[in-house]
């Protein structure tokens, strides 16, 4: 049977990858990949849940019609109908995710089940009901099938499946693979909503402190808390004693951050994105994720219960000042285009008499450099009235934006317009030619554009004067 009438004829789950799947075209990601999808194939074929692969060099037309864009591509088929596959991409994760996606959004749980199921992932949730129509069964429902990829759940109205559980119906119960591993919902249960509901698991699915790595980074960035790193050498022989320190914290702070310790070895250069400059651990940050403000502690300083308490609790009333990455300030700016640096952002980019036009780039970014010469363009054109007009660029991964700046940036390049006049910025999203952009500054400028007569001489933007000249030190 061809490929296409496998996925196509699917009768249960499958689930495909679709890739350069072998040969020398074959990409880095499918070779890690590789091995993990062969183990979780073994184990989910037990299972009577089928996994395939395709290799887009021989099904190019298969590949295309199913939007294919980068390798590996991989693709969950119910019933001929695919869907995106959203979950890990080790093989105890593809597992977990997959016999979710077998099961119905809610399992039937029975006596003789229970205690198997309780077991069969790191979250399980299982409702205890007297009848299936007790309060709240359906919003219980909602909540499975709005989170079937993320959790396990089942319900019960079986006699004897309540009694091993110890329970008075109706109830919900967490059943966790760490941590405490049994927690019962601790509010009116017949009033739960699907909100109440999802916000008490996701608050229970993650642990007290952990190691964070690439799997489970999202469950921590998708919280909306801040994050704290314990950065470890995982070969030291004090690992676990440094994580111990860190935990009687995490516990005592989990409803306000998470705390993870994470590979200080493999992840050397996330260390020093989060302003950690020195290869010296253990180490500790915490950073404010929506915002994108990171607070180490002094590497020079030893990493103990009470500084570790002190410094969070420091962080939490708000007596910390975030830690900001900055090229140095430019001895000159000879450029039509202002070379600006994080440490100077407030006082160039916030001074009212001043319009204010600023492009977020990467100096590894294509589009950047493709931008670079219009850019530069767009400076010259408004070169004689530099004075009330900035046009500006910053390398964004190289300086941190200060607190008072409302975004952060995601991607590149971003351009950003701030009128004179106004701390708001306004987003550009037109096209990049120099005519769109030089429309789009004379539409939102707060001052006259026009040009100074002959006689008359702008001053060079590397004299203009800041009413604030004092510069913050990291």
């Amino acid at each position: 049977m061809r490929v296409s009438s496998l996925l196509a004829s699917a009768s249960s789950l499958l689930l495909a990858t679709l890739a350069v799947a072998e040969g020398p075209l074959m990409c880095g990601h499918c070779k890690a990949l590789a091995p993990h999808y062969e183990e979780a194939a073994t184990s989910l074929k037990e299972k009577g849940i089928k996994i395939a692969k395709v290799n887009c060099v021989d099904e190019p037309d298969l590949c295309q019609a199913h939007g294919v864009q980068g390798y590996p591509t991989l693709k969950v088929f119910r019933n001929g109908e695919p869907t995106d596959y959203s979950g890990p991409r080790k093989a105890d994760g593809i597992i977990s995710y997959m016999v979710k996606q077998s099961l119905p959004a809610v399992s039937l749980v029975t006596a003789a089940n229970i205690e198997e199921f309780k077991g069969a992932d790191k979250i399980v949730a299982i409702a205890y009901f007297s009848s299936p129509s007790d309060a709240p069964a359906a919003e219980f429902q909602a909540t499975a099938e709005k989170h079937r990829d993320d959790y396990l759940f089942g319900q019960t109205t079986d006699a004897d499946a309540i009694k091993a559980a110890g329970v008075s119906p109706p109830t919900i119960v967490i059943y966790r693979a760490f941590d405490d591993p049994v927690s019962v919902y601790p509010y009116p249960v017949v009033s739960a909503t699907v909100e109440e509901i999802e916000n008490w698991i996701k608050e229970l699915s993650i642990p007290v402190i952990a190691e964070v790595n690439a799997e489970n980074y999202m469950i921590y960035a998708q919280s909306g808390k801040p994050l704290a790193y314990l950065f470890l050498d995982p070969t030291s022989e004090t690992k676990d004693e440094y994580i111990e320190r860190v935990r009687s914290v995490a516990l005592e702070q989990k409803d306000k951050i998470n705390f993870v310790w994470i590979d200080a070895v493999k992840f050397g250069d996330h260390a020093k994105a989060l302003n950690l400059p020195e290869s010296s651990w253990p180490s500790f940050v915490i950073q404010d994720l929506e915002k994108q403000l990171k607070y180490p502690l002094d590497q020079n300083t030893e990493v103990t219960t009470t500084v570790v308490k002190d410094w969070v609790k420091s962080f939490i009333t708000g007596a910390l000042q975030p830690t900001l990455k900055s090229q140095p300030i430019p001895e000159t700016q000879d450029d039509v285009v202002y070379n600006l640096v994080g440490k100077e952002f407030d006082q160039v980019v916030f001074q009212d008499d001043k319009d204010v036009f600023v492009e977020f780039y990467a100096s590894w970014c294509g589009h950047c450099k493709r931008l670079k010469p219009t850019w530069d363009s767009l400076g010259e054109h408004y070169a004689a009235v530099k004075d009330r007009l900035i046009i500006a660029k910053i390398d964004a991964p190289e300086n941190d934006l200060p607190p008072s700046v409302p975004f952060r940036v995601a991607g590149f390049p971003t351009l950003k317009f701030k009128p004179a006049g106004t701390k708001q910025w306004i987003d550009y999203d037109g096209d990049r030619s120099l005519e769109s952009l030089i429309a789009f500054v004379d539409e939102h400028a707060g001052n006259s554009l026009k040009a100074p007569a002959k006689n008359e001489s702008a001053p060079s933007q590397s004299h203009v004067e800041f009413h604030d000249q004092t510069h913050d030190e990291l």
